[in-house]
């Protein structure tokens, strides 16, 4: 199966969320399925810098994109199995940013364009094209509009992930042909215009073969008002084919046995490590050095929807717990000022980052004992994994990714990967983290298990990857290999079963064969039948079997094709000639047979 995943970033490329992380470790492990996959993406500013020697040219062509004729360049690169695909247009990417500037509904209108008139340059061409978010929410437009005049367009699939629906591309009505180049009957028909407004996430919706959401439980959230930010009723009504899968993390890369990127390395049989990343932890982030003090962490975008209204309203109830709290993220402007005052508050206990530091991220990952995420919406979530792998068990609100992943510890039965709660109120919120906070201080053996089972939990991508494989073979009618291997051998082995009862069906063939022409030569006297029975009647009489005859003739003409009259003649085949023939159309060879007795 041939597969091309279009994204507007990738691990290890360029990277502002958590998209970049699937993207980079889906496809190549849709390649050890054994399937053949291509990606994709922009070839931006950071591109450029870091991996631009290793890139090799492919080839140039140009895009319309409504009336502009722009240039795009094609560059590759293997790695992981996967090849790698840049396009290149400086004007649009040649900046220092993804994200953020005025017009970025020209230059990912102008990425979706490129994609799909870019195809003959690919080295294959793509049975299935995996779209995600709106940055390439026109692909699936584009190939409905070229396939109309294109047949070669109509042959590929599309799917749609998506990760945040809060983000849609919208824009204005006077967009649709200036800037995207389509024409009026996309908004004429409804298909891509929603309150006024060029909604480029709904069109691909609509358009779009599958349609995924990052977990099962954001699938169905989708289908509500509350989280689907008014295309709720879009998602009902594509219902038929969304589905939920929920995202891995590489099991390879976050692995604290051999990380490289944290102080000391541990594992689940022996986490003597965890308590030196700790005390690093606390060094680098100003902390007291108290190592039987659990550090709560949070490593997260300072929006509304990671829930931190929640954090913010009961702050001070927190800190009145044995506690520690590392803070590191960058977003509003609100949450940040809130935060950087209270470190200043709880100095030595609470220490604050108001930015985004890889390495940083890492060694509070390996170094903290609680992961706090009490999201208002969260589509999948990859922190909680992240987390769980490094030893660190999750606090979370069950919503979307974080009910599919953290079962809330059962004390009674000492189960469970991480502590939940069910409603969006700061009181429940506090609660978890108090039972946490003492589970941790009081119950250390309990919380060691816990902790345990958390790191032991699956969460690697070949899972997802196979559920990933089973849309594409839906959406295309190919199915993967895997799975048309396990038929074609029952197949195999029922063959012998279907050639053993040929010759049963052999033998009577000459009789059905040789029946047809007695068929065939009454068919005359058929019609002539009904006077010659009448004239036999007169007979009849002389005989005492007349009056079941004559009733067996009354319910033949009532019933008119029962057998049952037609055994009544059967007794007489030897006397009258054409009671055999009439027999002998009912009942093919039998009758014949009977039909060569009276000649002995």
């Amino acid at each position: 199966m041939k597969i091309l995943y279009a994204t507007s970033e990738a691990v290890p490329f360029c990277k502002t969320g958590g998209l970049a992380d699937v993207a980079g470790s889906l496809p190549p492990a849709l390649a050890e399925q054994g399937a053949e996959v291509a990606v994709v993406l922009p070839l931006y500013q950071r591109v450029k810098e870091r991996f631009g020697s290793q890139l090799k040219f492919e080839c140039y062509d140009y895009v319309d994109l409504a009336w502009r004729h722009s240039y795009c360049g094609l560059f590759s690169l293997e790695k992981d199995g996967v090849t790698w695909y840049f396009l290149d247009n400086e004007q649009y990417f040649l900046r220092p940013d993804l994200y953020g500037y005025i017009d970025d509904g020209e230059r990912f209108g102008f990425f979706s364009r490129a994609i799909v008139r870019m195809l003959p340059h690919f080295k294959f061409w793509p049975e299935v094209i995996h779209c995600n978010d709106w940055q390439t929410a026109l692909v699936p437009i584009y190939l409905k509009d070229d396939g109309v005049r294109e047949d070669r367009y109509r042959s590929i699939k599309t799917a749609l992930t998506i990760h945040n629906i809060e983000y849609q591309g919208r824009f204005g009505m006077q967009t649709l042909g200036d800037l995207f180049g389509l024409d009026h009957g996309w908004a004429d028909d409804g298909t891509i215009i929603m309150d006024g407004d060029v909604n480029l996430m709904k069109g691909a919706i609509l358009c779009a073969d599958a349609i995924n959401a990052v977990s099962p439980t954001y699938a169905n959230e989708l289908k509500m008002s509350y989280f689907a930010h008014r295309l709720e009723n879009i998602m009902r009504r594509c219902e038929y084919k969304l589905s939920g899968v929920l995202n891995g993390i590489d099991m390879k890369l976050y692995d604290p046995a051999a990380d490289q990127r944290i102080t000391a390395n541990y594992s689940v049989d022996d986490l003597a490590g965890k308590d030196t990343d700790k005390a690093a932890l606390q060094r680098m982030m100003g902390l007291r050095e108290e190592p039987h003090v659990p550090i709560v962490a949070i490593v997260s975008r300072l929006v509304s929807h990671k829930g931190l209204d929640l954090i913010c309203e009961v702050l001070h109830d927190m800190m009145e717990l044995p506690m520690q709290l590392v803070i590191l993220g960058k977003g509003d402007r609100k949450y940040e000022e809130f935060f950087h005052w209270a470190a200043q508050q709880y100095h030595g206990r609470m220490a604050v980052r108001l930015d985004y530091n890889e390495e940083l991220s890492m060694a509070i990952y390996a170094g903290a004992d609680l992961f706090l995420m009490p999201s208002k919406s969260e589509p999948c979530g990859l922190s909680q994994m992240i987390a769980m792998r490094y030893g660190t068990v999750p606090i979370v609100r069950e919503t979307g990714g974080l009910k599919d992943t953290v079962q809330p510890y059962e004390a009674w039965r000492d189960a469970g990967n991480g502590f939940t709660f069910a409603n969006y109120a700061s009181g429940d919120m506090l609660y978890v983290i108090r039972e946490a906070v003492y589970l941790y201080k009081d119950y250390p053996d309990a919380f060691s298990r816990l902790r345990k089972r958390a790191m032991k939990c699956d969460f690697s991508w070949a899972r997802s990857a196979r559920e990933y494989l089973r849309i594409y073979a839906n959406i295309t009618g190919q199915p993967w290999p895997p799975v048309a291997e396990e038929p074609a051998s029952v197949v195999e082995e029922s063959a012998p079963a279907v050639e053993e009862p040929a010759p049963v069906v052999e033998e009577p063939a000459p009789a059905v064969e040789e029946a047809a022409p007695a068929v065939e030569e009454p068919a005359p006297v058929v019609e002539e039948a009904a006077p010659i029975v009448e004239e036999t009647a007169p007979a009849a009489k002389e005989k005492p079997k007349a009056p079941a005859k004559k009733t067996a003739k009354r319910s033949a003409k009532r019933a008119k094709k029962d057998e049952k009259p037609a055994e009544k003649p059967e007794k007489k085949a030897p006397v009258k000639k054409t009671a055999a023939k009439k027999e002998t159309k009912k009942k093919g060879p039998a009758a014949k047979d009977k039909k060569e007795k009276p000649a002995e």
